[in-house]
């Protein structure tokens, strides 16, 4: 069973991304396993080849501390703290003390649901996995995501397209789940910022995800502290009824790196800023690169047909004192942000720029095309 469900979640980052907090990525509290160490899917594999050759199917294994000794390790992360994993074992089965000995699976990429009815849901996806794996087990290869996995999967659209592929799977294996009853979590993990339409063709603004990473130690008052670097953000861009081979959407001056979604027409992409100038974070040496200035840009004309602009915090420079009170505000505030105008008059002229070989899909404002 943990050897299904670990196969599964590796196989699908969605079950990790959509239903998580803010806070992702191999230095967060609850890691995939795939994202603590680059060698970590080898051994899994190693472990996996063993615990099959020791338990048989079937029967009561003699031996039921294998599973905690031979996936602890590598249940972990970076710093080998076996708490911090997305699947925590601890209390599953360890031959170390009768606590460790509860059965408890903790599934810590789970964030408390902002409504009982998507707890529900939450709580009724795991329950069919449980049901479905222990009918028939699991077994698939391992996927070496590489650098997609923070690329194509921190963007809305391919955790949507992903978590329907999981849907898919379960209809198949007799639970009638529907694509509809998760719509809530992408709506409140992926807010809408705004959308504009410009000579028929439409482009929208989502909030993607980005993980933060962990700073150096840095002493304060008193004591040593490592802070999360918090000021990078990510947005996702979609556009619809585009032309391929004449428009483009340029992004502060830059070229966004579209890509198709399958659909004719339709394209998104990534785009990657620094969104806060805090006091300690990483390249300190790049200021704040918002507001974004969006530009549809028609190559047949050289001319921008139209654009729209987002901005981090509100454009007035008001400062809100206390958390929204309700949707609706938080709603006001997020739409008090994207402008559906702004763009660059007359004519343009674009440099192209090469894709980032690490990020193909994502704009990345702090990096430069050497």
């Amino acid at each position: 069973m943990l050897v299904s469900l670990l196969t599964y979640w590796q196989q699908h980052p969605s079950l990790s991304y959509l239903f998580s907090g803010a806070f992702i990525g191999p230095s967060s509290q609850a890691p995939r396993v795939d994202e603590a160490r680059n060698d970590h899917l080898y051994e899994l594999e190693i472990a996996f080849s063993e615990l099959a050759g020791a338990i048989e199917p079937g029967k009561e294994s003699e031996q039921p501390w294998l599973v905690d000794r031979l996936l602890r390790h590598l249940l972990t992360d970076m710093t080998g703290n076996t708490h911090r994993s997305e699947f925590c074992i601890d209390k599953l089965y360890s031959p170390d003390s009768p606590t460790g000995r509860l059965g408890i699976l903790e599934l810590r990429a789970f964030e408390m649901a902002p409504h009982y009815q998507m707890n529900l849901l939450q709580a009724l996806l795991l329950r069919a996995l449980v049901a479905r794996f222990w009918k028939t087990p699991y077994r698939g290869p391992l996927v070496a995501w590489g650098t997609q996995l923070h690329d194509r999967f921190m963007l809305p659209s391919f955790i949507e397209r992903d978590i329907a592929e999981v849907v898919r799977d379960l209809g198949k294996s007799g639970f009638p789940f529907e694509l509809d009853w998760f719509q809530p979590f992408l709506a409140f993990r992926f807010p809408t910022y705004g959308e504009v339409v410009h000579d028929g063709i439409s482009l929208s603004l989502k909030q993607a995800i980005e993980p933060w990473h962990v700073l150096g130690e840095e002493v304060t008052a008193g004591a040593t502290a490592r802070y999360v670097d918090s000021s990078v953000e990510r947005i996702e861009v979609r556009v619809r009824g585009l032309t391929e081979t004449r428009h483009q959407v340029i992004c502060n001056g830059r070229v966004i790196p579209l890509h198709p979604t399958g659909v004719p027409g339709e394209f998104v992409a990534g785009i990657r800023f620094k969104a806060w100038a805090p006091p300690s974070g990483l390249h300190p040496t790049i200021g704040v690169q918002s507001p974004l200035v969006f530009d549809l840009y028609d190559s047949w004309n050289q001319r921008s047909l139209g654009g729209c602009t987002y901005h981090v915090s509100h454009p007035g420079g008001r400062n809100f004192k206390a958390f929204p009170v309700n949707a609706q505000e938080a709603e006001s505030r997020r739409r008090a942000r994207f402008w559906e105008h702004g763009h660059t008059p007359g004519p343009m002229t674009i440099c192209q720029e090469p894709l980032n070989p690490h990020f193909p899909m994502t704009l990345d404002l702090r990096w430069t095309p050497h």
